[in-house]
């Protein structure tokens, strides 16, 4: 047996497995990650917990519940957090990079492919098979996390008056996360009955082998003022740099400016997962800044889909063919790659400094239930919020035009029925059917709608 996983304790900050080991199994999962934030999150469990037995269950449910009340993608500050687990800092630096790697190299080929023969017929059909199919996967994120999430009434309202706030009444999506992130928390206060999440128990397996990293043992790199300082001036700094690197090069009213901007802000409000703020993203990179049109942005979510690693890397296809359209002084192709680059970059470093600031305080707080209960209020939102960019989506994939229309206080996207596209609207039923009746995969759905849109397109129907 590899002595990496022969039970000792945990007795460092680092290395409690031999690094090379970690690094190459991290690199075994970065190629597994597919599927969203559920898949990516159960080959870890599986890996990590269940065949090398380096972290005990309760210890990285732990973690997870600490990653999913941060903003950014939970699965890969999950990597993040258990990287720095097993070897500290270096170890979460290596997880978390390689989690996202392959996916960043993937999309980055694709959104070039994109852009050099996205008006092609075939490439084009392609992408028409892809849209509709992205609808059914997106209400399949609806249904998981609301069994999951909607376990009270009050949930259940939460929920609603989320996808209420954020579809009828324009409300900031940054607002509503808060706004459920409070109620969570007063909930625990009044009416914990409604929100608390159960005690975790202890595994009742008697012959399951101890972790090397037991579920009680704490972690031996202490908080401490010092530290986080530290820490939290490194990691402004290599957030920042690249961005005021653009802003001196290109000027503060340059495409690439922009997108480093506006992606830097969303990178600290992406609470709930990628599902949950790409209705926001899709808002402000379609309808403020023109950087890609709605079919576009249902394209890069199937992209991505198609793709290992986050589902949010998405962003990297936005700024791809934003920073190509608008190159200012750069060629259009170095100006894709370098805005692809530095949204990937301000996307992703905050979750290496939320993980090494909060991991140690965390390892601390792990019985704390009102944490608990502002993640529990804050999953319940993000159901009302996915729910939302489902409507989003459906309005402009299925139909050809809609009119934002107001009435009030409420605004909302009318879609003109007679724009109905039949083809689309069929191939997303298939889509449906293979998702939950069939139970099919993400990459066989998209796979089979790409072709039904490639075989429809060559006979001129799409």
């Amino acid at each position: 047996m590899d002595d990496a996983t022969t039970p000792t304790p945990v007795a460092t900050p680092r290395d409690v497995i031999p690094f090379r080991t970690a690094v190459h199994a991290w690199f075994a999962i970065s190629w597994q990650t597919f599927g969203g934030p559920a898949g990516q999150i159960a080959v870890m469990q599986r890996t990590l917990v269940d065949e090398l037995g380096w972290i005990g269950q309760r210890r990285f449910l732990h973690a997870l519940n600490y990653c999913m009340l941060l903003p950014g993608p939970e699965a890969q500050q999950l990597a993040v957090y258990t990287g720095w687990l097993l070897n500290g800092t270096r170890g979460g630096i290596v997880a978390g990079g390689l989690f996202v790697l392959p996916g960043m190299l993937a999309l980055l080929a694709l959104a070039a492919i994109y852009v050099a023969f996205g008006d092609t017929t075939v490439v084009g059909a392609v992408f028409a098979g892809l849209a509709p199919a992205v609808l059914a996967i997106v209400a399949q994120a609806v249904v998981r996390v609301g069994r999951r999430a909607l376990t009270s009434p009050a949930l259940v309202a939460l929920a609603v008056g989320s996808f209420v706030a954020l579809a009828l009444f324009a409300v900031p999506f940054p607002l509503v996360v808060l706004a459920a992130g409070l109620t969570g928390w007063l909930l625990h206060r009044v009416a914990p009955h409604q929100i608390d999440p159960p005690t975790p128990r202890a595994e009742a397996d008697p012959e399951s082998r101890t972790p090397l990293i037991p579920d009680d043992a704490l972690h031996a790199e202490r908080p401490s003022g010092r530290r986080t300082a530290r820490v939290l001036a490194i990691g402004l700094a290599v957030w920042a740099l690249p961005v005021l690197a653009v802003i001196a090069i290109t000027g503060r009213d340059s495409t690439l400016t922009h997108l480093g901007t506006f992606f830097s802000g969303t990178a600290v409000v992406t609470f709930g997962g990628a599902y949950a703020v790409l209705a926001y993203v899709a808002q402000r990179a379609v309808e403020t800044y023109g950087w890609v049109t709605p079919g576009e942005m249902t394209r890069g979510l199937a992209l991505a889909e198609t793709t290992p690693g986050p589902l949010i890397m998405v962003v990297q296809f936005v700024a791809f063919l934003a920073a190509y359209r608008a190159p200012g002084d750069l060629d259009p192709w170095a100006a894709a790659v370098v805005g692809a680059l530095l949204v990937t970059w301000v996307t992703f470093v905050p979750s290496f400094l939320f993980i090494f600031l909060g991991a140690p305080y965390v390892e601390r707080l792990r019985s704390n239930r009102a944490l608990g209960a502002a993640l529990t209020a804050v999953t319940a939102a993000v159901v009302g919020v996915i729910a939302n960019l489902a409507l989003y989506f459906t309005t402009h994939t299925l139909f050809a035009e809609s009119t934002p229309t107001t009435w009030g206080p409420l605004r909302l996207d009318v879609p003109d029925v007679g724009t109905l596209q039949p083809w689309s609207l069929a191939i997303a039923v298939v889509g449906g059917v293979l998702v939950f009746a069939l139970r099919w995969s993400v990459l066989r759905t998209l796979a089979v709608c790409a072709a039904l849109g490639l075989a429809l397109g060559l006979v001129g129907l799409l």
